[in-house]
């Protein structure tokens, strides 16, 4: 066993302005498998996380309700905590962001900062209600969207295009207060110098401790990005009245931004986890502080807990992060979370449909590594490797031997510590262990699926159900069937910080005290009585899932139709990561003939010179090209990395040519200036 280690978790703060979804659970339960393994462990760990809870979406959410913030929030907050229970998440303290712990700490790091001489102010232009006389957060301010024109939208974003911009880029604005025209008015607003910390940032992204990164290799390239010199830019932590927050000290009417406060949080619920538990809050935070504090977040929210946050700490007197883990997004069946299609499922909907959510900490566990990737929840796939993996593996090792430990044995078992088959999964503790450690929680429970493979040859190869026949085999029986309680005590413990629950009821069934990480390595003693086996875990059925993604479907169609927008454009599809548009392969292809095609109406078929090869490619824009030899020649952008495509019995299209496309679906080819040779890489 290593040294013990004290050590603060947090998971990033979810927003009280909505529900919680599957998307969430991805962070909470990686978060959540590292805790019990570091506490199974023996180590000193707390993991602390809140609501986060401020800003003006949640005042406008509240006003919609017919309710106060404050009431809004503390619903909010039950029902997320219910959640995330429901899932197993085992928080040491959940909390919120408006507390009194909050206010205090926000405020005393403010006046730190600005102490250190980080904080300035600068007068910046903002929309101005001139009926009301109040300055218009982005959520006060609606218009036309600047990039798909469509109308009513709020000042940060377009609900119908996806669209991120600033208030004052609205088309026509007007307040949402009182209808008004705004109009430009001078305020001060309140910025963190966060370019006077470049130097030390740089140090700190690329450092370590003990031997473990501060940041994953992904994390510090892009940090990297943001650090070239002189494109640190200063933060504006301020905004003005009215707004749902904490108000700034000395300045009234004016309010810090919620990502001030919103890390500041973790501090907040650690700080009300260390009054009730006598806990020692420098000790963990403090400048000096030897215990380790890490940050479980999602890849979109880096730059805020990398940057500012670090910064933060460092400039108000306090230790920094030993390392922030970052993940992906969960994607279901290949695919963004989709509300129409009803797999943007809530924790809510899955639990209150019976469906395990062990079953949903096991398959997200088997997915995810120390890499920042997005993983998929395949649901075909979900329901074969749970009934695979849980069912057939593991869970039935203790049903088959435990009928015979207590019809043959009173329930007593051997003594099977010299056993080879023992060892071999003891062998296994420390593999496993540094597995979790570092967060390669696939690698883990493939190891741990291959000791419950060799298990159940054992199982196959002894058939105790044969041997329970045989005379005079009575004594390998119950040497067999022990063998096998051990090793579903390790497995167990091996998986426990996954199945928590499973765990819990391995143990009356083993009667233990305590499953932990000192029963990978050891067996129980002669003579040791196990309980009647009651069984841990049911199959899933394939309709469970489809009522799950139909009762997400249903969900989202009884919402209000969201407004298309009246534009002579076609509307900006959804939003996609710069990781997605560099999976597509463009390509400059010069066309060496085109052609009608015969039958099609539609169709014409290019072949086409890539430079490296030759490709044939079937397009539907023969409408737009009545003689399609004229396009004989000329140089066009085509995909070159789509699968080959059958198209009816024309023959295989090898890929697809580029055209653009007006509202009423009229194509023309996207052609290449001169100078770009077929095969040249577009992008």
């Amino acid at each position: 066993m290593t040294q013990k280690r004290k050590i603060l978790v947090t998971s990033a703060l979810p927003y009280a302005n909505g529900a919680i979804h599957l998307g969430h659970m991805v962070e909470h339960i990686q978060t959540d498998i590292w805790v019990r393994f570091q506490k199974l462990r023996g180590h000193e760990c707390y993991y602390c996380c809140a609501d986060d809870t401020h800003g003006t979406p949640i005042m406008l959410a509240a006003q919609k309700q017919g309710m106060t913030p404050e009431q809004m929030i503390a619903k909010t907050h039950t029902e997320h905590l219910a959640d995330f229970t429901g899932f197993g998440i085992a928080y040491d303290n959940y909390y919120s962001t408006h507390s009194p712990e909050n206010k205090s700490h926000s405020e005393r790091i403010y006046r730190a900062l600005k102490a250190n001489n980080k904080i300035i102010s600068k007068n910046i232009n903002q929309l101005f209600d001139p009926e009301k006389q109040m300055f218009l957060p982005d959520r006060f301010v609606k218009g036309e969207c600047p990039k798909c024109y469509a109308k009513d939208q709020y000042g940060d974003n377009c609900e119908v295009c996806g669209t991120t911009y600033a208030p004052t880029d609205l088309i026509n604005p007007y307040s949402a207060v009182s209808g008004a025209t705004p109009i430009m008015k001078e305020t001060e607003h309140f910025f963190f110098k966060l370019s006077d910390c470049a130097d030390y940032l740089k140090a700190w992204t690329s450092g370590e401790t003990n031997g473990r990164a501060h940041l994953q290799p992904e994390a510090l390239n892009k940090m990297n990005e943001w650090l070239k010199d002189g494109e640190l830019a200063d933060w504006d932590i301020s905004r003005d009245a009215p707004y749902f927050g904490f108000e700034i000290p000395d300045e009234p009417n004016k309010y810090f931004y919620v990502w001030l406060d919103a890390p500041v949080g973790y501090m907040a619920s650690f700080q009300n986890l260390c009054e009730r538990n006598g806990l020692n809050f420098d000790d963990f935070f403090g400048k000096d502080s030897q215990a380790e504090l890490y940050h479980f977040i999602g890849k979109d929210i880096l730059y805020f807990h990398a940057l500012f946050w670090t910064a933060m700490l460092e400039y108000s007197g306090h230790r920094a992060p030993n390392g922030i883990f970052a993940h992906g997004f969960l994607t279901v069946d290949g695919q963004k979370m989709s509300k129409s299609r009803g797999t943007f499922i809530t924790a809510k909907s899955y639990l209150d449909l019976g469906l395990n959510p062990e079953w949903l900490r096991y398959y997200i566990a088997a997915k995810l590594n120390s890499k920042i990737e997005d993983i998929d929840l395949n649901l075909n796939d979900f329901i074969a490797r749970v009934n695979s993996d849980l069912i057939g593996k593991y869970i039935n090792i203790a049903s088959r031997a435990a009928g015979f430990i207590h019809k043959k044995f009173s329930g007593s078992l051997k003594d099977v510590s010299q056993s080879t088959l023992i060892k071999q999964l003891t062998e296994q503790s420390e593999s496993i262990a540094q597995d979790y450690e570092s967060r390669e929680y696939n690698k883990a429970l493939r190891e741990i699926m291959g000791l419950a493979d060799l298990v159940n040859e054992y199982v196959d190869a002894n058939k105790p159900w044969e041997l329970a026949k045989q005379d005079g085999m009575e004594s390998r029986l119950h040497e067999v069937c022990s063998e096998l309680i051990n090793a579903f005590k390790i497995l167990t413990a091996y998986l426990s910080p996954v199945l928590p629950n499973v765990s819990a009821q391995a143990t009356a069934f083993l009667n233990v005290e305590k499953l932990d990480w000192t029963h990978t390595v050891s067996t129980l003693p002669e003579n040791h009585k196990i309980n009647p086996y009651n069984h841990l875990m049911q199959r899933i059925e394939e309709k469970q899932v489809n009522d799950l993604v139909e009762a997400n479907k249903q969900s989202i169609q009884a919402a209000a139709p969201v407004q298309t927008p009246t534009s002579d454009y076609a509307p900006v599809a959804e939003q996609c990561s710069f990781d997605d548009f560099m999976k597509v392969d463009m390509r400059v292809a010069k066309v060496l003939n085109c052609e009608a095609v015969e039958g099609s109406t539609k169709l014409l078929k290019f072949n086409l010179d890539f430079g490296f090869e030759q490709r044939t490619i079937f397009s539907g824009i023969a409408a737009s090209y009545p003689n399609p030899s004229e396009l004989n020649g000329t140089m066009v952008i085509a995909i070159a990395n789509f699968a080959p495509r059958k198209m009816a019995k024309f023959g295989v299209s090898e890929g697809m040519i580029l055209s653009a496309a007006d509202k009423d679906h009229n194509l023309k080819l996207l052609t290449v200036h001169e100078g770009a040779k077929p095969g040249d890489k577009v992008g």
